[in-house]
């Protein structure tokens, strides 16, 4: 697969009560930025240190994400056990998040090179 590294920011991933409303902070940014609702909890992800916090259950710091390249059809499968599972193997933990075209996953900064190196050493390419 080809895969790239998204951009050089650090994410913190959030978690909100259920009823937080979306921040007004949350519009502004124009990078990568997530925002989860379910029926438990509100989760976003975003560029560390740009959104209001007072409101936060939880909050972890310092990831980086990986973007699978591409728009992914339905019906495949397995795409993210392909990236998953080398990782898995190598005590790399990931934090995945899927939208409409393409997959990406979470890595923490810790273990970025490490990761890179994995998932090239698998025949996955980087832009």
């Amino acid at each position: 697969m080809h895969l790239k590294l998204l951009d050089t920011l650090n994410y913190a991933i959030i978690k909100f009560p259920v009823d937080t409303p979306i921040p007004t902070s949350f519009h502004k940014i124009k990078t990568f930025k997530s925002l989860t609702y379910t029926h438990d909890e509100c989760s976003v992800i975003v560029p560390s240190g740009s959104l209001e916090t007072d409101l936060a259950l939880s909050i972890d710091e310092d990831w980086f994400i990986i973007q699978i390249v591409g728009e992914l059809d339905f019906s495949l499968v397995g795409i993210l056990t392909q990236l998953a599972n080398p990782l898995a193997d190598n005590q790399i933990s990931i934090f995945a998040l899927s939208t409409y075209n393409t997959d990406y996953l979470l890595i923490k900064n810790k273990d970025k090179t490490k990761a890179v190196q994995v998932l090239s050493d698998c025949g996955h390419t980087f832009q």
